[in-house]
């Protein structure tokens, strides 16, 4: 079953030593921690999706340092994996969480990662949404670097030409450019998320994939397949899943759009995990 309440949300903002962090609060009951992915805001994790506080869940989220709302750091360098881990931490104490799960996409899956090794006792359980995080700086960062470049040079336009073509199915290319322009209009401060882009790829959330065997927590890892989604390789999520104890892994059928990008059935999915494992903290989502 579901409330029948309204949700409204609480914004509140966070100051912290060089940077402000706009967060909003929505629901009640135990709390979930949403983390987003880079170039996105936090609207990017659930999709607008409040099933989840329907059911009976707090759910907190918040723009990244740079991203949305929120302001960029002083120092252009300061974006890297453990301030964002800290970030996160500080946020669950402004809200005054002593536990919460973490749901975190992609950028927000390694940070939701980086909180639970570094702050154990912080963490109720995991949801881990199409990693790409290897454990280390980006083999890659020309490419990072060429968007920031774009972004800075070009705004919103000049990041999508850096980026180039999608490598998705023709008949979605336009589609995902679409939403790729959507996300990006979201930000009142492109020079952060540019500086995010250049900082965020030359750091490491954890040591390697391996450190992932040292995570305790229940952990649902969401996968989505290479066809719609290279950016986040299958194989990496499968990783992922073998190596954190007990993870357990979902991914879409063949053919249909990946979970990460449907919110009502991806709180379906959360819901009915973390009802597993904290039974009575939520209530069941139906429908």
């Amino acid at each position: 079953m579901t409330h029948a309440l309204e949700i409204d949300p609480q914004p509140f903002v966070l100051a912290r030593d060089d940077t402000t962090l706009a967060a909003e609060r929505v629901g009640t009951g135990a709390a979930i921690l949403l983390l987003h992915g880079l170039t996105a805001t936090r609207r990017y994790v659930l999709h607008g999706s409040t099933a989840l506080a329907r059911g009976g869940r707090t759910l907190i989220s918040y723009d990244a340092r740079g991203h949305g709302a929120s302001t960029p750091a002083i120092d252009p360098h300061r974006y890297g994996y453990d301030v964002l881990g800290d970030d996160a931490r500080a946020v669950c104490a402004a809200a005054d969480l002593d536990r919460v799960s973490l749901v975190g996409q992609s950028m927000g899956s390694a940070t939701a990662i980086n909180v639970a090794l570094r702050y154990p006792e912080l963490v109720e359980a995991l949801v881990i949404i199409t990693p790409a995080h290897r454990g280390a700086p980006s083999p890659n960062l020309a490419h990072w670097d060429a968007l920031a470049e774009g972004l800075e040079q070009g705004g919103v336009d000049g990041f999508l030409a850096a980026y180039g073509a999608p490598r998705v199915p023709p008949n979605m290319s336009e589609t995902v450019r679409i939403v790729m322009r959507q996300r990006l209009e979201r930000h009142l401060y492109p020079t952060g998320v540019a500086a995010a882009l250049r900082a965020i790829p030359r750091s490491a959330a954890f040591a390697g994939l391996a450190a992932l065997e040292a995570i305790r927590a229940p952990t649902l890892i969401v996968a989505s397949r290479d066809e719609m989604d290279p950016d986040h390789p299958i194989a990496v999520a499968q990783e992922y899943a073998a190596r954190i104890p007990r993870a357990e892994f979902v991914v879409e059928d063949p053919g249909q759009s990946p979970l990460a990008w449907r919110g009502g059935s991806l709180s379906r999915i959360i819901g009915a995990f973390l009802d597993r494992q904290t039974p009575g903290a939520g209530v069941r989502l139906s429908g």
